[in-house]
C-alpha cells in the first residue's frame, strides 16, 4: 500500500528525509527545505536589505542548491539582494574546466552576474603545477589557503558585501571533528559560527546558510529539482584528512541520524577555559591579508613553491618568517628540511 506524505496526507511520499524521517511528496519536502534554509537564514540575520551578496560556485551540489534556492528565497520574501556567482579556477584539469562549465550553465539559468578567479592569475601557479611540486600528500593545504584568500579577492574585485558559502551541516560536522582530533582550538572556536565578521582589510564577510541542511538532503533536492550540477571528485583528495573524518560521520549517521546535528551543537557550545592562550588576529607584513603570524599562510606557501621549498609552509616553521620577510639566504641545514620528498 503506498505511503502518504505526513505532511499534507494527500500526495504519494517519494521520499524519507534523512534528517527527521518523515516521509514527503516532492511538493512538501521541496517547501520543508526551502523553509529550514530561510529560518536559518532569519534567525542568524545573515543579510540586510540591499545588500550585494557573492555565491561562492563550484558547480557542485551545495553550490548548485545554494544558487537556486536563494535566488529562490530572495524573490519569495523579497530579501531585497543582488546576487552573484563568485568562481575560483584552481588550474585542476579533467576536472575544474568541467565543473566551470557547469557553473557557466548555472549563470544562464538563474541569470545571476558570474566572476571567475584563477590561481594562475592571482599566484602565478595552477594546482596541477603545485601537485607536480609536492605530491598527493599535503596539496589540499595549499589549495584550502589559497582559495581562501582568492575568493575574497575575488569578492573584492565584485565589491560585494557578503559572501555565502555551501558548506552544508555535514560539513560543518567533520570540520569539528578534525578540529577536535588535531587539538586546535582556535579553529574550533570560529568553524561552527553560520557567519564571520569582517576580520580587517581585504576579507570580506562570509555565511553558511545551507549549515542545517543535511547533504544527503541537498542531494535529494537536486535530483527532484533536476538541477544541473557537477558531481565528480577532485582528482587530488583522495587523500585528504577530511575524508577520514568523513567516513566516521558517515557511520555515525547510519547509527543514530542525529549525529550530525549534535555534532554541530556540541561545537556550538564548546566553551575555552579562562587563561587558555589564543592567536592574536594581525595583518600579513606583506600582503596585508589577515594573519597571527608575521606572513600569512598564502604567503609562506607561495614562497615556499618559489624557492623549491613546499614543506616551509606545512608544519611550524614561524621561526623562518622574519628570513623570508628579509629576504635571507636559508642554511643548508634549513633548506635540506624544507626540499620535496617522494611521497
Amino acid at each position: 500500500m503506498p505511503v502518504l506524505c505526513s505532511s499534507c496526507a494527500e500526495k504519494r511520499a517519494v521520499l524519507k528525509r534523512p534528517k527527521t524521517g518523515h516521509s514527503l511528496c516532492k511538493d512538501c519536502f521541496f517547501w520543508a527545505f526551502e523553509e529550514e534554509v530561510h529560518q536559518t537564514i532569519v534567525a542568524a540575520k545573515l543579510f540586510r536589505h540591499g545588500e550585494t551578496v557573492g555565491i561562492a560556485a563550484s558547480g557542485g551540489k551545495d553550490s548548485t542548491v545554494l544558487a537556486h534556492v536563494m535566488k529562490l528565497l530572495n524573490e519569495r520574501y523579497d530579501y531585497g539582494l543582488e546576487l552573484m556567482l563568485l568562481s575560483v579556477d584552481e588550474g585542476i584539469t579533467g576536472y575544474r574546466d568541467d565543473s566551470l562549465e557547469t557553473v557557466k550553465r548555472n549563470q544562464q539559468q538563474y541569470e545571476l552576474p558570474l566572476k571567475i578567479v584563477s590561481y594562475e592569475e592571482l599566484y602565478g601557479w595552477t594546482m596541477d603545477a603545485i601537485v607536480k611540486q609536492v605530491g598527493l600528500k599535503n596539496n589540499c593545504t595549499f589549495c584550502g589557503v589559497f582559495r581562501r584568500q582568492a575568493l575574497d579577492r575575488g569578492a573584492i574585485m565584485l565589491k560585494v558585501d557578503k559572501i555565502c558559502t555551501g558548506h552544508n551541516a555535514d560539513d560543518v560536522a567533520e570540520t569539528v571533528l578534525m578540529n577536535v582530533l588535531r587539538g586546535d582550538i582556535a579553529r574550533l572556536r570560529r568553524c561552527t559560527a553560520i557567519s564571520t565578521s569582517s576580520e580587517g582589510d581585504g576579507v570580506v564577510p562570509r555565511c553558511k546558510p545551507l549549515k542545517y541542511a543535511y547533504e544527503k538532503e541537498i542531494v535529494l533536492y537536486a535530483y527532484f529539482k533536476k538541477l544541473d550540477y557537477f558531481s565528480t571528485e577532485c582528482i587530488y583528495s583522495p587523500n585528504a584528512y577530511r575524508g577520514y573524518a568523513r567516513t566516521f560521520l558517515k557511520d555515525l549517521e547510519s547509527v543514530r541520524p542525529s549525529s550530525i546535528i549534535d555534532v554541530i551543537h556540541s561545537g556550538e557550545n564548546l566553551s575555552v577555559r579562562d587563561g587558555v592562550k589564543m592567536p592574536v588576529q594581525g595583518t600579513c607584513n606583506r600582503c596585508g591579508y589577515i594573519s597571527s603570524q608575521a606572513l600569512c599562510k598564502s604567503c609562506v606557501l607561495l614562497e615556499g613553491l618559489n624557492r623549491g621549498l613546499p614543506k616551509l609552509g606545512i608544519g611550524k616553521h614561524h621561526r623562518l618568517h622574519g628570513k623570508i620577510l628579509s629576504q635571507q639566504p636559508l642554511t643548508e641545514k634549513e633548506q635540506r628540511k624544507l626540499k620535496p620528498v617522494d611521497f
